[in-house]
């Protein structure tokens, strides 16, 4: 029975992550801008971190790691924090630059060359784990990519509290730190995906060169 509790978690996750992707879709920022959507997919959100600790830590507490959480846990990661970015760069939370009328920006911060950042950097280490895992190798998550995407994860709720409150951070006159504090998590979040890329890349190289010496000798 408690077998299958961390790979339910991990699918009732996928849903949550649907059901997110819903709210998100739905709300449209200067138009269908019902704050009732972002609170829901804010909570939605949490609930889904919630369950991406308890899925790992039952699986280690009842010894019942299987090929399932180890696929399906991370991939599920991966959809919910690049549809995030993803929804973040697009049209329901696009506004016009005031000064030039055929320019517009993001409320959320969120700039589309951040989504392919991002993006690049979850292929290029899921390549990476894919040839390891392929030659018999472990290339398990590391403590950069965990700081990684706590750190996503913390934006992800930040610019969703953001954009929910704009108009009350402009009323008690709070944007202008508001705005620096999201800017800060964006590019903080950047910065340690760039990082953490990089350190998966000399790690995957590692493996690769250990992989070609063991055929080698064999």
């Amino acid at each position: 029975m408690f077998r299958h509790v961390p790979n339910l978690l991990t699918g009732g996750r996928l849903l949550l992550a649907a059901v997110f992707f819903v709210m998100l879709g739905l709300y449209q920022f200067k138009g269908r801008g019902d704050p009732t959507l972002l609170n829901v997919a804010f909570i939605v959100y949490v609930v889904a971190l919630v369950t991406d600790f308890l899925d790992g830590y039952l699986a280690r507490k009842w010894k019942v790691e299987g090929a399932f959480g180890r696929v399906v846990d991370p991939f599920v990661d991966k959809v919910l924090v690049i549809g995030s970015f993803i929804f973040f760069a697009g049209k329901n939370f696009i506004i016009p630059v005031s000064e030039q009328p055929y320019v517009v920006r993001t409320i959320t911060g969120v700039a589309p060359w951040m989504v392919v950042v991002i993006l690049s950097r979850e292929l290029l280490v899921t390549s990476f784990r894919a040839m390891s895992e392929g030659s018999g190798q472990n290339f398990g998550a590391a403590f950069s990519g965990k700081l990684k995407m706590g750190f996503q994860s913390a934006t992800i709720l930040v610019i969703l509290m953001y954009v929910n409150y704009l108009n009350r951070l402009e009323e008690h006159d709070y944007l202008r730190p508001a705005t620096a504090f999201r800017d800060f998590c964006i590019w903080a979040t950047i910065l340690i995906t760039v990082v953490s890329g990089l350190l998966y890349v000399r790690r995957g190289v590692g493996v690769y060169r250990k992989g070609v010496a063991r055929s080698g000798a064999e």
